[in-house]
């Protein structure tokens, strides 16, 4: 069998979730990969045999999304171009993690796909919502990269098509410690936005990772990460809690171990508002402005005992023989 998997690459927990899936599709054919958009800043090691620059998201220092420079990159005639040279029907299967040109690929040539990921689980009414929906983005949702089929994937199964996130092997056959240490990834912010805030907590360190670092090192009571999977897996694993945006694979990781969790959901990202009223009904904390008083959300966080209900993984074997009986050929 030939399979062909799209990742969305405007951030790294869809090129996360597509090498832990790897090794278990590779078991049902020769897969190959298609790298759209130039976000992520993850290594890794996929055969990847097609790319695009698609749509990517662009941020502003702190915290928000920047859409002018988001509109400004996109260009439609490049997006049908690389639609339409993508040989689709040399492929049995095609997997779509919330790609749009794999979508448009797909209607131009009359392939069958399923979308598969966290996105997918939008297509449901039942997925929490916050209070105020956006039109815009309940139209992304159902627009963006639509397929005929859909699995998603969420921290509960608010629907029938709906499966527990994929949990890396490196988490889930991990014995969880607490060194005391608290774990930053907020890739939307820029330095300058965080770093009195969480030196004015002298007592605590910080494992702050960012993609503007490029060798570890270690100011006052902040140690300072390049983005890398092994170093983050194992941060995580041995923290107290963790500060993140509203992203899915990093809180689901943080919610399987227990550790405590902090969310900064995008401004104006409405799957992220999606997420972090997810996230609010499990009874994690969530902020939407980092103000002056920031230092002491911190402390108040770090003082507040919490108990999460336990995250499952997904049966990964379970859900892709799922995913190859019910695809139309």
């Amino acid at each position: 069998m030939k399979i062909f998997y799209a990742i969305q690459a405007t951030g790294n927990g869809h090129i996360s979730r597509a090498t832990q899936l790897y090794p278990y599709l590779k078991k049902y054919g020769e897969v190959d990969f298609f790298l759209s958009g130039n976000n992520a800043s993850l290594d890794f090691n996929l055969p990847v045999k097609f790319k695009s620059k698609g749509c990517s998201l662009y941020y502003s220092k702190c915290g928000g999304l920047d859409y002018t420079n988001i509109i400004k990159n996109i260009k439609p005639r490049q997006i049908y171009k690389d639609a339409d040279i993508l040989p689709l029907k040399n492929y049995d299967v095609v997997i779509n993690d919330f790609d749009s040109v794999t979508a448009l690929a797909c209607r131009m040539q009359k392939v069958h796909s399923v979308q598969f990921g966290h996105q997918a689980s939008f297509i449901s009414g039942n997925t929490p919502r916050p209070e105020k929906r956006s039109l815009m983005g309940e139209f992304i949702f159902k627009n963006y990269a639509p397929a005929p089929q859909n699995i998603g994937l969420h921290f509960e199964a608010y629907d029938s098509f709906i499966h527990p996130p994929i949990i890396k092997d490196e988490i889930v056959n991990a014995t969880p410690t607490n060194l005391k240490h608290i774990t930053v990834y907020l890739p939307s912010f820029d330095k300058d936005c965080l770093e009195k805030a969480f030196k004015s907590i002298a007592d605590v360190q910080f494992h702050w990772f960012l993609d503007t670092v490029q060798q570890e090192h270690t100011i006052e009571n902040i140690t300072y990460f390049p983005v890398n999977q092994k170093k983050f897996n194992n941060s995580l694993i041995t923290c107290e809690g963790i500060i993140t945006g509203g992203g899915f694979e990093t809180p689901a990781e943080a919610l399987y171990l227990g550790k405590k969790i902090l969310s900064i959901p995008i401004k104006k990202h409405y799957e992220q508002e999606c997420n972090a009223a997810a996230l609010k009904k499990l009874g994690v904390p969530v902020i939407y402005d980092v103000a002056d008083d920031f230092n002491t959300i911190i402390e108040n966080w770090l003082n507040t005992d919490i108990i999460y209900p336990r995250m499952r993984a997904n049966n990964i074997t379970e859900t892709l023989e799922y995913l190859f009986d019910t695809y139309k050929r």
